[in-house]
């Protein structure tokens, strides 16, 4: 297995540009990783990247040797996956990420039933509110909300979740209860807003009598972690615009109102992205069917206030 480890090690440094970053995402030390690329080079007599104390980039002959270093490891992987399915003994570690709300309240509390019952697998979650890349961050598949923006994946659905406006009753009590979206940007009331790096400029998509229409809300709180944006609209601080079951506790028990209901936020698609070769992958497959059998009812139920 050692030149397989070598392949897998060469695809990571090739797809993440460092040394540093594939051992890391591997679970290697860079000694090993940097070791693991050597003795490829010696076995293929030709150098693969050219090293500075600031760069790492892939020669003519790397480059060449990349798409054939992936199709042999789909092929090993698909060949693994074919006995797994046979024996229904999925293992080996399964990478999984998702927005903090979803990951946090849906998919976190799974994971301890699923491994249960298939011990051979582990699970490593990573929450972010940023977009992921599966195939640079190497993910097995990502839970999201939104709109994909890589056509080349796949994709299942999952639900249209349904959203809210809110704010706390002391927020209300000192701006008054906006209608609609129309008096959220007259009034300038104070939204508060999910951005992380790269994000464009925000806009919140309300229902209106004349359809769906973009609102440019303004506010001084802006944050790349929703639990913060939640947090904060508590407080009394702001307008929040959250999925239902994000925050359905706080608008059963009243500590938030819903706002603006004349023109209430549009659904978001929630659904779970994975590569072609990676549905093959049983682990895959079958943390997908558990997961996403349980949320489904959960989204539902919580959309029930």
């Amino acid at each position: 297995m050692s030149y397989l480890d070598n392949i897998r090690t060469f695809v990571r440094v090739y797809e993440l540009g460092s040394m540093s970053a594939a051992g890391r995402d591997l679970r290697i030390s860079p000694a090993v990783t940097s070791s693991r690329i050597s003795q490829l080079e010696d076995h293929l007599s030709v150098r693969l990247f050219q090293r500075t104390t600031r760069s790492l980039t892939p020669t003519e002959q790397g480059k060449a040797f990349y798409g054939g270093a992936c199709e042999i490891l789909e092929s090993v992987d698909s060949a693994e996956a074919q006995v797994v399915s046979i024996t229904d003994n999925p293992k080996g570690a399964l990478f999984v990420a998702a927005p903090l709300g979803v990951g946090r309240r849906l998919i976190a509390p799974q994971v301890p039933a699923f491994l249960k019952a298939y011990p051979a697998v582990s699970v490593r979650l990573r929450l972010t509110d940023r977009k992921v890349d599966l195939t640079t961050e190497g993910l097995d598949l990502a839970f999201f909300l939104g709109q994909p923006e890589d056509s080349t994946l796949r994709m299942r659905k999952i639900a249209d979740v349904e959203r809210v406006l809110c704010a706390a009753p002391d927020y209300i009590a000192q701006r008054g209860n906006p209608v609609s979206g129309d008096a959220l940007v007259n009034d300038r009331h104070e939204c508060l807003n999910l951005r992380f790096p790269g994000a464009p400029e925000f806009q919140w998509r309300l229902i209106t009598p004349e359809g769906s229409k973009r609102f440019a809300v303004t506010g001084r709180y802006e944050s790349d972690d929703g639990d913060v944006l939640t947090d904060w609209a508590l407080a009394g601080q702001g307008i929040v615009l959250k999925p239902i079951f994000e925050v359905a506790e706080h608008l059963r028990k009243g500590r938030l109102v819903p706002v603006a209901t004349a023109t209430p936020p549009e659904p978001i698609q929630m659904a779970c992205l994975f590569t072609h070769r990676k549905r093959q992958d049983p682990k895959t497959r079958l943390f997908m069917d558990f997961v996403i059998d349980r949320i489904s009812q959960e989204v539902r139920d919580s959309e029930t206030l």
